[in-house]
C-alpha cells in the first residue's frame, strides 16, 4: 500500500459544530481529506459519521466552524453547492434511475446537447468513455435494472466523475456485495487514488477498511478521536478507539455468566449453516435452556443480520433450524411468535414501541398477537399482566394509561420487554437492549435478563457495551464482516481478550 500523500488537503473541516434538538451531533471536529488517499470514518453508531457527511455534502448547515475546499472557504446551504465544488457521494442505496439505461443515468443532468436538443448518440458515446474510464465496459443502451447492486454502483461513481469530482465519498458502498465484487469495486477505488481522486470511505468492515484505506480518523459520541496512517493503528487499538476505552483500564466481568449451563439434552434452538447472500455468510448457534448467549463484534458486523434470519423478519437463503430438536421453518415473525420465540428490535422507535397508544396497550400487543386477534383477552387478565410486568421492570411512572411516547428511552425499552414477556416465550432475542438508556434502567434490564436466565428461559443477547455481554453470557458468538469468526466461552474470556478477538482472529477460530 502506497503511504499517504502529505500534500496539502483537499477539505479541510475546522471546528465543526452541529447540534440538533437535546444533541449534539459534532462537537469542535476537525477534519483533513487529502488527494490521491483513500480515508476511511470510523465510529459506532451515533459516533457522529453520518453527521460530518451530510455538513460536507450541505444536506446540513453547520453551527459553527469552518469548511474548505482546495483552499477556498465554502458555505453550503445544498447538495447542489457541494457538487458544484467537487463533493460527490454514492451512498449505500443507489440514488440513481433504474428505469433508465446506463448511459442516460451516467450522462444525467449532464447530457450532450445539439441544436435539436440532447443529443443521445452523444450521451452513449459519452458515458461508455467515461465508464471505460473506470475500467468498466458496459452495454450503455442496457436497463440499469437488469444490472447488479455492484455495478449499479460503478455506475453511480461513474456519473459522479462527470462532475469532475474531487472528492468521493463512499458510505458503506460493500454492505451488500460479494467478495467478488468487493475486489471489483476496490479496483475502481485505487484507479481513482491514483488519479489523485480524494476518496473518503465509510464502513463497519474492519478488514475491508485496513485492505483498501491509506488514512483513518476516529469519531466517537460526536467528538474527533484522531487521526491515524493505517500502518501506525493496529486493528485491537481501533476497536478500543472507536468503544471509547482503553483495554488495559478495563476488567474482566462475571457474574451470571459464571452460571453452569446443562447441555446434555437439546437446544431450545439450533441454527445450523444458516446464511443470505449479500447480506451473512453460513453462521452456526444453539442457546440451551437457561443460557445467556450473546453476539459480540461492532456495529455491521452481521450481529442483526443473524437474529433476523432465526425470527423469520428476513428470509434465509439456506441452512437449517431447531427447535427443542424438531427440524422447523421460521417464515416470519408471526411464526416466531407461534413457537414462542420473541424478538425485540434494536431500533425500538421504529420497530419496538407504538408511541401513541398506552403503556398498557404496548404490553399486551404481544399476548393478543399470539393468542389472535378473535380471543380477546378480558380485561381482568389485562390487568394483571399490565400491572404484573410494570412492576417488575419497575416502568416509571407508574401509569398504565400513559402514551408510551412520554416515556424515557429507557421506560420505553422496559415496556417493549414487558410486551415479549407477558408472551411466556422460551428464547428471547434481545438487540441493543440498552441503547441510548441512562445507567440505573441498564442496570434494571441486565439484572432482569440474569433473573430470567437464571430460570431457564434461553436468551440470545447483543450489545456494543462489551463488558454487558461478558457479564450476562456464557458463551459468546463473535462476528466480523457479516460472518463467523468464532465462539469464546466468557468464564476464560477477559475483554481485552475478546476486543483482540474481535479484531484479529481468523474465520472459524474457537477459543
Amino acid at each position: 500500500m502506497p503511504a499517504p500523500n502529505e500534500a496539502e488537503p483537499v477539505v479541510q473541516l475546522r471546528g465543526i459544530s452541529i447540534r440538533f434538538p437535546g444533541v449534539l451531533a459534532l462537537d469542535n471536529v476537525d477534519f483533513l481529506l487529502r488527494s490521491g488517499e483513500v480515508h476511511a470514518l470510523m465510529g459506532e453508531n451515533g459516533a457522529g459519521k453520518s453527521t460530518l457527511i451530510k455538513a460536507l455534502t450541505g444536506v446540513c448547515s453547520i453551527d459553527s466552524g469552518s469548511i474548505m475546499v482546495a483552499g477556498v472557504d465554502r458555505v453550503f446551504s445544498s447538495p447542489g453547492d457541494a457538487q458544484a465544488a467537487g463533493i460527490s457521494t454514492v451512498y449505500q442505496e443507489v440514488n440513481l434511475c433504474p428505469n433508465l439505461s446506463v448511459g442516460e443515468n451516467v450522462m444525467l443532468g449532464h447530457e450532450p446537447r445539439g441544436s435539436r436538443g440532447i443529443s443521445w448518440k452523444s450521451v452513449h458515446t459519452e458515458a461508455a468513455r467515461h465508464l471505460k474510464n473506470l475500467g468498466l465496459h458496459l452495454d450503455t443502451q442496457s436497463l440499469l435494472s437488469t444490472h447488479s447492486i455492484a455495478v449499479q454502483q460503478l455506475v453511480a461513481i461513474s456519473r459522479a466523475m462527470v462532475r469532475d469530482a474531487r472528492v468521493l465519498i463512499l458510505d458503506e458502498p460493500t454492505s451488500s456485495l460479494d467478495r467478488e465484487e468487493v475486489d471489483r469495486l476496490f479496483a475502481v477505488i485505487r484507479d481513482l487514488r491514483d488519479k489523485d481522486v480524494a476518496v473518503l470511505f465509510v464502513s463497519h468492515f474492519l478488514e475491508q477498511v485496513y485492505e483498501i484505506a491509506d488514512r483513518i480518523t476516529v469519531l466517537r459520541n460526536g467528538q474527533l478521536v484522531g487521526e491515524y496512517r493505517v500502518e501506525d493503528l493496529p486493528r485491537g487499538q481501533l476497536v478500543t478507539k472507536m468503544i471509547g476505552r482503553e483495554i488495559t483500564e478495563l476488567e474482566a466481568i462475571s457474574a451470571n455468566a459464571d452460571r453452569s449451563i446443562d447441555r446434555t439434552g437439546a437446544p431450545v434452538l439450533r441454527a445450523t449453516g444458516i446464511a443470505r447472500r449479500g447480506v451473512l455468510a453460513e453462521a452456526d448457534l444453539d442457546v440451551y435452556p437457561g443460557e445467556v448467549v450473546g453476539i459480540a463484534g461492532l456495529l455491521g458486523s452481521g450481529r442483526t443480520e443473524l437474529v433476523r434470519l432465526i425470527y423469520g423478519a428476513d428470509r434465509a437463503d439456506q441452512g437449517k433450524l431447531e427447535i427443542n430438536g424438531h427440524p422447523v421453518k421460521v417464515s416470519s415473525p408471526r411464526s416466531a411468535v407461534e413457537r414462542r420465540i420473541a424478538f425485540s428490535s434494536e431500533d425500538r422507535r421504529a420497530e419496538g414501541i407504538i408511541a401513541h397508544l398506552s403503556v398498557a396497550e404496548n404490553i399486551l400487543l404481544g399476548l393478543q398477537a399470539r393468542r389472535g386477534w378473535l380471543r380477546r383477552i378480558r380485561r381482568a387478565e389485562q390487568d394483571e399482566v399490565v400491572r404484573e410486568f410494570m412492576a417488575s421492570l419497575d416502568v416509571r411512572p407508574a401509569d398504565p394509561a400513559m402514551l408510551a411516547r412520554n416515556l424515557s428511552g429507557g421506560n420505553q425499552q422496559k415496556v417493549v420487554l414487558a410486551r415479549w414477556l407477558a408472551t411466556a416465550p422460551q428464547l428471547l432475542i434481545l438487540d441493543e437492549p440498552t441503547r441510548g438508556i441512562d445507567v440505573g434502567a441498564k442496570a434494571d434490564i441486565q439484572r432482569k435478563v440474569a433473573e430470567l436466565a437464571s430460570q431457564g428461559l434461553a436468551v440470545i443477547f447483543i450489545s456494543s457495551e462489551l463488558e454487558e455481554v461478558l457479564r450476562l453470557a456464557q458463551r459468546i458468538v463473535v462476528m466480523r464482516d457479516r460472518r463467523q469468526i468464532g465462539l469464546l466461552d466468557s468464564r476464560v474470556t477477559d475483554l481485552e481478550g475478546l476486543v483482540n478477538f474481535m479484531a484479529t482472529a481468523n474465520q472459524g477460530s474457537v477459543a
